[in-house]
């Protein structure tokens, strides 16, 4: 079941029934955009930069799901059961759903090793910030990891798991991509969806480094400035039993797609009574060989 195959230069048709949403893109900015975990010291703003919103189509990718390849798109959709009962619990999501993921990720990718290595879980209704690990959806365009970060993160996760220094320096000489597998956990998916812009469609210029500022840590992620070529596509209703690949770095640069970015956004369809998306997603690394 690979999702990963003939990477051709083929456009994903427009002839398709979408959504127009406005989505909030990075303002362009001189200095380094800087964003905050948690809430900083007193007089540092939680971010230095500010968002624009634009109105966009954003396409319904369900009809041409099996059209769409992680290597070209950056994205991929696939149906896949979970035995897990409840997402909510901790122990369950670690002992059953990270070997299921583990596995579908191999066959969709064809890679040899993968390591998941954080797993968030999104609902509005239940977030708690300082009280709980429950986020509510991210609402700004982005890209978890840059060509510098991608490395070190994947450097600091494979050395926390007791790996050496030598073996870690072979690991990052050959292929090997950090992507995030996303599936809805309750409901349907009604408010909050999911939208991914085709990588094909992303320039260079218009990836912002940032720097990520945890209380341990410093991150860099990629913040998005708007481009009027880019293409977003969703999948509406996404059920428990379907899941989302997003190519969030990619350490070959020889034409394979290599960050696609990504947002929820408000879909103007939602019903007034829409529940709270509830959502989880594993980040993973995929080694190649």
């Amino acid at each position: 079941m690979s999702l990963n195959n003939q990477v051709v230069d083929r456009p994903i048709s427009e002839q398709l029934p979408y959504v127009e949403a406005n989505l909030s893109y990075l303002t362009p900015m001189a200095d380094k955009p800087v964003n905050y975990t948690y809430e900083p010291p007193a007089g540092i703003p939680r971010t230095n930069g500010s968002y624009q919103r634009h109105r966009l189509p954003i396409y319904n990718a369900r009809s041409i799901s099996d059209n769409i390849l992680l290597d070209r798109e950056g994205f991929a959709f696939t149906e896949h059961y979970s035995s897990v009962r409840d997402f909510y619990d901790e122990d369950e999501i670690r002992r059953v759903y990270y070997p299921e993921a583990e596995q579908l990720l191999k066959e969709v990718t064809s890679g040899t090793k993968v390591v998941i290595f954080d797993h968030t879980l999104r609902n509005a209704g239940q977030s708690k910030p300082g009280e709980n690990n429950i986020k509510e959806p991210a609402k700004r365009v982005h890209n978890d990891f840059t060509a510098k970060s991608g490395y070190t993160r994947t450097r600091l996760e494979l050395a926390a798991r007791g790996i050496d220094n030598d073996e870690i320096d072979t690991l990052l000489q050959q292929r090997f991509a950090i992507i995030n597998l996303w599936r809805a956990i309750a409901q349907p998916i009604q408010e909050s969806p999911l939208a991914v812009c085709d990588a094909q469609s992303i320039q260079s210029t218009d990836l912002v480094a940032g720097d990520l500022v945890y209380r341990d840590r410093v991150g860099e992620t990629y913040a998005v400035t708007y481009n009027p070529k880019h293409k977003w596509f969703y999948f509406p209703q996404m059920q428990r039993d379907e899941a989302l690949f997003i190519k969030c770095f990619d350490s070959t640069e020889n034409g394979h797609a290599r960050f696609a970015a990504h947002t929820a956004f408000e879909d103007p369809t939602s019903p007034a009574d829409a529940p709270p998306r509830e959502s989880i997603e594993l980040r993973t690394i995929v080694f190649y060989s």
